[in-house]
C-alpha cells in the first residue's frame, strides 16, 4: 500500500485545529476553525473522491483519540464521510495505548509501519497526525502528500513537518484552487532534496532563436 500523508495547513503551515475552535486547544491554541470558513462543494466532493482512495487510516494516539470521540457522533446521512470514515480499518501507532475503543483499529509501533506498507491495497492515509507524518516523511515512507492550504496566518499553533530528520525532495503532480481559495497540491516524494548554487539568471534563459 502507499502512504499518503493528507493535511490542512494555513500559509504559515499551522495544521492544529482547522474543523473548530474547540478541536485542539493543546499548548493553549485558541485559533481553531481556520478552515471552515473556505470550506466549499468542490472541496467537499474533492476530499471525499481522496478517501475513496483509502484501504486504511493510518493515525497517531492524539488524532485517533480525537476521531474516536467525534466521528461516531456524526449522524447528518448528508455527510460524505462519516460511513467510510467510521468503517475503514484504523491502524494507530501508539506506544501508550493498550485499547482501540473505535474500531475495527489496530495497535502498532512505528517500527511496524514498514511491513503495513509492504501488503497490498490500494493507500494508507494519515489524517491530522502531524508528528507521525513527519516522522515516516523522515524514515522515507510516505509516498504522496496531499496538501489543502487555506489563505491564512495564524501565528501561533502546531506546525506540519516541523524540524524533520532528513531533507525530502517532493515533485508537485497535482494542483487547483477552489472557488473559496483553498490551494489543493498533491506531491510525491522524490528522494533527497535536491541542492545547488545560484551562478546568475543566464543559466535559466533560453538561447536566442538564432542561436538555436
Amino acid at each position: 500500500m502507499r502512504i499518503v500523508l493528507t493535511q490542512f495547513v494555513t500559509l504559515d503551515g499551522v495544521s492544529q485545529g482547522p474543523g473548530s475552535p474547540e478541536e485542539d486547544t493543546t499548548g493553549g491554541f485558541t485559533r481553531g476553525g481556520w478552515l471552515v470558513p473556505h470550506i466549499d462543494e468542490h472541496f467537499v466532493r474533492r476530499t471525499s473522491a481522496w478517501l475513496d482512495l483509502a484501504d486504511g487510516l493510518l493515525l497517531g494516539r492524539r488524532t485517533y483519540e480525537a476521531f474516536a470521540r467525534d466521528w461516531p457522533r456524526i449522524t447528518d446521512p448528508r455527510d460524505p464521510f462519516t460511513v467510510r470514515m467510521n468503517a475503514l480499518p484504523k491502524y494507530v501507532v501508539s506506544g501508550t495505548l493498550t485499547e482501540a475503543a473505535w474500531q475495527p483499529a489496530t495497535i502498532l509501533r512505528l517500527a511496524d509501519v514498514a511491513e503495513l506498507r509492504k501488503r497490498p491495497g490500494r493507500e494508507l492515509q494519515i489524517h491530522g497526525s502531524a508528528s507521525l507524518g513527519a516522522a515516516l516523511l523522515s524514515s522515507g515512507l510516505v509516498d504522496s502528500l496531499r496538501l489543502v492550504v487555506a489563505p491564512a496566518v495564524l501565528g501561533s499553533g502546531r506546525r506540519l513537518l516541523t524540524h524533520p530528520a532528513t531533507a525530502t525532495g517532493l515533485r508537485l503532480t497535482g494542483h487547483e484552487v477552489t472557488p473559496r481559495g483553498l490551494l489543493m497540491l498533491t506531491y510525491e516524494t522524490a528522494g533527497d532534496a535536491p541542492r545547488a548554487g545560484y551562478q546568475g539568471v543566464a543559466e535559466f534563459s533560453a538561447p536566442p532563436a538564432g542561436d538555436r
